[in-house]
């Protein structure tokens, strides 16, 4: 468990089948992200158990979490962030910086990637200003990435391993969702 400076606030590892606890912070998250069902968490908890924290108020009471996990090949091997969400009582307290940084340390410490890369709705200016804030940049812009056909902004932050920071420079022009490479 890491402590995050805050009195009584813990970071851990999601390590049981108790997932039920995060619903009501995805349900307050509805307009931030798509659901995702207990079998898809669950898929998450199995394959990539490093990637998969929550941030908890004194009481067990969950503040936040972050999912994500570890993909690709060669210079494309990298830190993907699924979701990171923190309940509304729980925002501007930098909760949602320390569970990015954590997942990028794990990344670029643990598995040696090259970059952490997420996906963002085009229109959730905040989320976006928060992430160029903690070090991303826009990498390309992917055409009706989100359901009733919003497009999605694929964000990057190369890590130490990416000397020459290859994986953050923008493609010139935007792609579609069957473009996406999932190695």
């Amino acid at each position: 468990m890491s402590q995050l400076g805050v009195t009584g606030i813990t970071i851990r590892a999601q390590v049981d089948g108790g997932l039920e606890a995060h619903d009501g912070v995805v349900e307050q998250e509805s307009s931030i992200q798509d659901f995702f069902n207990m079998s898809f968490y669950m898929t998450y908890l199995a394959r990539w158990p490093d990637y998969f924290h929550v941030a908890e108020a004194p009481g067990n009471r969950i503040m936040g979490y972050i999912m994500g996990k570890v993909e690709g090949q060669g210079e494309s091997w990298h830190g993907h962030v699924t979701a990171v969400t923190v309940a509304p009582e729980f925002r501007r307290q930098q909760l949602a910086k320390k569970l990015m940084n954590l997942l990028e340390e794990i990344s670029d410490k643990i598995d040696k990637a090259y970059f952490v890369d997420l996906f963002v709705r085009a229109s959730n200016t905040p989320a976006i200003k928060m992430y160029e804030k903690l070090g991303y940049v826009v990498y390309r812009r992917v055409l009706r990435y989100y359901s009733g056909e919003e497009d999605g902004l694929d964000m990057r932050k190369a890590l130490s391993r990416d000397v020459e920071k290859k994986s953050v420079i923008p493609l010139k022009r935007p792609v579609t969702p069957d473009e996406l490479e999932y190695d």
